[in-house]
C-alpha cells in the first residue's frame, strides 16, 4: 500500500507559529496577532556543499550561495521576510566553522561575509549554531 502526500510542500518545509503582542501605551491599543509561516531548510545529507533550494528568489540565492561558499554549511536557511523587497532576511546557519567561538564572533563571521549585503537592508534575523 502506498500513502499519498496530501501537504503540497516540498519535504524540507516546515510551519512554525507565532504570537506577537503589540501595546502602545499612550493610547492604551494592545493588539495580539498570531499566525504561521513557513520556512524552508536545506541540510547536507551527503559530504560536500548543499545545495541551494528551487523556491529562493535572486537575492536569496546569492546570499545563500555566499555563505556556502565560505562557511560549508551543514544547514542553512535564507528567508526575505520583509515581504519580498530584499529589505531584511532572516538566516539560520549551523556550520563547524563556529566551533570555539562566541555567539557574538559567530555573528561577526556571517555580518563579515555579507558586509556589502547588509549595507542596502533594513534589519537581519540571524541565528548561528555549531554542527
Amino acid at each position: 500500500m502506498r500513502l499519498q502526500q496530501t501537504n503540497h510542500l516540498p519535504p524540507y518545509a516546515e510551519r512554525r507559529f507565532y504570537t506577537a503582542t503589540l501595546s502602545d501605551p499612550v493610547v492604551g491599543i494592545r493588539r495580539t496577532y498570531s499566525g504561521s509561516q513557513f520556512f524552508y531548510s536545506t541540510s547536507a545529507t551527503s559530504p560536500g556543499k548543499i545545495q541551494s533550494p528551487d523556491h529562493l528568489d535572486d537575492k536569496e540565492r546569492h546570499i545563500f550561495d555566499k555563505l556556502v561558499a565560505q562557511l560549508e554549511p551543514s544547514r542553512l536557511e535564507v528567508q526575505d521576510v520583509s515581504g519580498g523587497c530584499g529589505s531584511m532576511y532572516a538566516i539560520e546557519i549551523a556550520s563547524p566553522k563556529f566551533k570555539g567561538l562566541t555567539m557574538m564572533k559567530q555573528h561577526r563571521l556571517v555580518q563579515g561575509i555579507l558586509d556589502e549585503e547588509i549595507k542596502g537592508w533594513h534589519g537581519l534575523q540571524l541565528r548561528t549554531k555549531v554542527e
